[in-house]
């Protein structure tokens, strides 16, 4: 929970805070966008079916935050206020949700002692709290309209679709691909007939347990209806960050020009190289 809710996004607040407004050349070299783009939408891609195959519960939500992360850094990289808002957003909302599916996996864990998905199967049935609470956390990491995953991924697409759009498109396939793993665990594991003896005896979630969930559940589905506060708060700097990113890019020794014919003019995944203004 800690690694999902914390750790992940020393990365990308790295970037967003230091990387970007100290090395706004590079930030803004054709060569570098590409390569992010292109790596992002590899592990939006990859991380989703990797996540898609793997027996242990707790395995396949780590692999989730592969995909997670390729949507920041692909809306920090577009470098437009949408984009850049949404990878905020979307920082708060993975840990939020991912932090959830953990505390949610663990609690089961405490229950049974194995977090194979093949050992479930029908426990909604016995902890329909428990059951009720997964699907909600589930929904939001796919980025079902209403949750919070929704509003940060769908703002990093738009805006990301501006400047970039094939990248975008081939990114947008990550949110099929999510629901391709998340949806077949939750059915597994929640529905179906109880085959193993030992799930007819779990309890429900305790009152402790509830209450550590209920702010997550409350946090998923009030940013995902009303995001606007959030938003309004990184509004101004987000607008500060890309007008200081252009005007160093523009000033920095070495920029490009149209008689520049170095490799870093080269497109990767529908990057125009030949783009000086960014809108």
């Amino acid at each position: 929970m800690i690694l999902a809710g914390v750790m992940l996004k020393m990365g990308t607040y790295g970037f967003l805070r230091f990387a970007l407004p100290m090395f706004s050349h590079a930030a803004t070299s054709p060569a570098v966008i590409g390569t992010v783009m292109t790596l992002s939408v590899i592990g939006i891609i990859y991380g989703a079916w990797v996540a898609a195959v793997q027996p242990d519960a707790k395995k396949l939500i780590a692999y989730t935050s592969i995909a997670h992360l390729g949507f920041v850094m692909m809306g920090l990289f577009a470098l437009n206020a949408q984009s850049v808002e949404g990878a905020i957003l979307q920082m708060v909302n993975h840990g939020i949700s991912t932090g959830a599916l953990f505390l949610l996996i663990g609690m089961l864990y405490e229950r049974r002692h194995t977090r194979m998905i093949a050992d479930f199967g029908g426990i909604a049935r016995v902890m329909p709290v428990f059951a009720t609470s997964l699907v909600i956390v589930a929904l939001s990491s796919i980025g079902l309209p209403g949750t919070n995953g929704f509003v940060g991924e769908f703002l990093i697409l738009i805006g990301t679709f501006r400047s970039y759009p094939i990248p975008a498109v081939l990114a947008t396939t990550g949110v099929i691909f999510a629901a391709a793993y998340m949806l077949p665990m939750i059915q597994r594991v929640l529905y179906g007939p109880i085959t193993d003896p030992a799930n007819e005896e779990l309890s429900d979630l305790t009152g402790r347990e509830r209450t550590v969930l209920a702010p997550l559940l409350v946090l998923i589905v009030l940013i995902g209806v009303y995001p606007g506060p959030l938003l309004d708060r990184t509004e101004s700097s987000v607008g500060a960050l890309i007008e200081q990113v252009e005007e160093r890019a523009q000033q920095a020794p070495g920029t490009a020009r149209e008689d520049d014919t170095r490799l870093d003019r080269m497109p990767i995944l529908g990057v125009d190289a030949d783009r000086e203004a960014r809108p």
